[in-house]
């Protein structure tokens, strides 16, 4: 039977997959709306606010259990091993926000990000171009065993704050980006990494099962 914590970090987890479903569907009807003229600067980023924020949120609920038990993190069983294969301190590397743009927008980014950090671009993103002391069988005795338990305990402090350093800038990452981008192009870059995130889990369970891991 599995452990309240990992119950616990598991449904924090189906959670949090379903809230970026949601997200997914209010960035494509915002970007719908957009497009007829009828979503303002405004609304979107009251969206975009609300966005970082559950992600904030997400990332807080997170190291908190992380604190409590911090080493399914680093491979979670809730994953699909394809999600696993990627991950790097139990979530995506912050890198991978800079990639995914490239791929949206072409290899002459650089050429334009300068611009629109000025605000003196604007426009689509496309425009920018083309994470025991009882058994005698262990081998240890009781002050050996609570010296390693010790050692263990010390070991997943130091997991759980590198895990929090790791989503706190998976979190800054994005808040940066989103300084450069207009509200517009923050709704793609926004709408094209959750589609990715929700594919990848859909594609690790498929093959998964393909290959009977499941």
């Amino acid at each position: 039977m599995e452990s309240t914590d990992h119950c616990k970090q598991k449904c924090l987890y189906e959670e949090w997959m379903y809230i970026q479903e949601q997200e997914l569907l209010e960035l494509q009807q915002a970007a719908r709306l957009q497009e007829e003229g009828n979503y303002n600067e405004a609304n979107l980023n009251q969206l975009i606010e609300k966005i970082v924020t559950n992600f904030q949120e997400y990332i807080e609920k997170r190291c908190r259990l992380a604190r409590r038990d911090v080493t399914p993190y680093f491979a979670p069983t809730w994953c699909s091993s394809l999600e696993n294969s990627g991950l790097w301190i139990g979530g995506c590397r912050p890198s991978s926000y800079i990639r995914l743009i490239y791929a949206l927008c072409g290899l002459d980014i650089e050429s334009h990000l300068a611009e629109f950090h000025r605000g003196s671009r604007t426009g689509n993103i496309g425009d920018l171009s083309a994470t025991g002391c009882d058994s005698e069988e262990s081998g240890y005795d009781c002050d050996e065993n609570r010296d390693l338990n010790n050692a263990l305990d010390k070991q997943d402090q130091a997991m759980a704050s590198v895990l929090e350093e790791a989503d706190a800038l998976r979190l800054n990452t994005v808040k940066e980006i989103i300084k450069v981008f207009t509200p517009a192009q923050t709704l793609d870059f926004l709408a094209a990494g959750k589609k990715l995130r929700l594919c990848m889990q859909e594609w690790g369970k498929k093959r998964d099962h393909e290959h009977g891991r499941n």
